[in-house]
């Protein structure tokens, strides 16, 4: 007998998240392949994470500390905020979800951009509220165009910056001018989960938006700069009133204990964020002036990864590079989105894309 189900939820593009990387070399009959997909440190995470996850996993038979007391803690003295204003994610992602589930009823709006982090959509959806999609303009969230998209109905706002697949970010004014033109009562949310990589003088302050009273969230992780993606944990800072509501429907240990304790040790070890970040920032020079020494259309980025036009058939290339044992991430059309990797990890990407641009 066939199941019932929402075709709110039936219409639902599930996230493909590839292949790993063993199933991919064993079906193409390769091996060392290198990961240029997913927006991952590639130096690996912090060695003073590192170095408290035997000590932690000792304890692994006991359920994790629920309200993650010590990372709050901490993360409250580090954007001088209190305690009540952090709420933690199983990654950031956990966070959008708790925030649709608290905030969106049948009906209800939630204004994005297009294309953007494709969770926002599917999580609005999934709560069988409507998802606002406003192109983006020249790669860019149109700011104005979305808050002429809010009406009565939108609850939420979602403003990837860094955006994701695009690595192109909005403006202070272009902020503040948003700020001013929508309802205070539309909940924004800052997605800023590439924020440590961000080198723009012009990028907003929107922790002062916070502070000001304003109903914002900030979306930051531990998955990109901190190394720390395989371990999913990231934050919500927002104001007590929205923690309130989102702690009533966070499951009791949304957040691991090896998780918590890494991304603690993690928080503390500003070196290896300086170093991570220098190691961004050459190798991105490096990528966006191969690639547009091969004809190729690159698109200015402030995050850990660079999209491009390849000016053809965007998924064969994508699939030629694979068969190579270079993965990227084909996001539609011509366009690819490359994680900048360590230097000899960009070398071979760029040899491998001269050779699959030349057959």
């Amino acid at each position: 007998m066939a199941i019932r189900i929402s075709p709110d939820i039936a219409g639902i593009v599930p996230y493909s998240p590839g292949k790993p990387i063993e199933e991919v070399e064993r079906e193409l009959g390769i091996t060392g392949s290198i990961k240029l997909a997913s927006n991952e440190n590639p130096r690996g995470p912090s060695p003073k994470a590192l170095a408290v996850l035997a000590e932690a996993a000792k304890t692994v038979n006991r359920y994790p500390d629920g309200g993650g007391y010590y990372l709050r803690d901490a993360l409250a003295e580090r954007w001088k905020v209190t305690p009540d204003q952090i709420i933690l994610g199983n990654g950031s992602d956990e966070v959008i979800t708790l925030l649709t589930k608290a905030f969106l009823e049948p009906g209800d709006e939630a204004v994005m951009a297009d294309p953007s982090f494709v969770v926002y959509k599917i999580d609005v959806a999934a709560e069988h509220a409507k998802p606002v999609l406003v192109p983006l303009k020249e790669h860019r969230h149109d700011l104005p165009a979305m808050a002429k998209a809010v009406t009565p109905k939108t609850r939420l706002a979602f403003i990837c910056n860094p955006n994701n697949p695009t690595g192109t970010y909005v403006t202070a004014a272009a902020v503040t001018a948003f700020m001013r033109a929508i309802p205070p009562d539309v909940i924004v949310v800052f997605d800023e989960a590439y924020y440590e990589y961000v080198t723009a003088a012009d990028y907003p302050d929107t922790m002062s938006l916070l502070k000001a009273g304003r109903n914002v969230v900030l979306l930051r992780t531990f998955s990109k700069i901190y190394g720390l993606a395989g371990l999913r944990i990231g934050y919500g800072l927002t104001t007590p009133e929205i923690v309130q509501h989102l702690n009533r429907i966070r499951p009791p240990f949304n957040t691991n204990s090896l998780a918590q304790k890494a991304a603690l040790a993690a928080l503390a070890d500003e070196e290896h964020v300086r170093e991570s970040r220098r190691l961004n920032t050459e190798g991105m020079a490096y990528l966006a002036e191969r690639l547009r020494a091969l004809g190729l259309t690159v698109v200015p980025s402030q995050a850990n990864f660079l999209y491009f036009d390849v000016h053809q058939d965007g998924k064969a290339v994508f699939e030629a590079l694979l068969r190579r044992g270079v993965i990227v991430r084909h996001l539609s059309g011509p366009f690819l989105r490359v994680t900048v990797g360590l230097p000899q990890e960009n070398e071979r990407f760029i040899t491998a894309l001269q050779t699959v641009l030349k057959s």
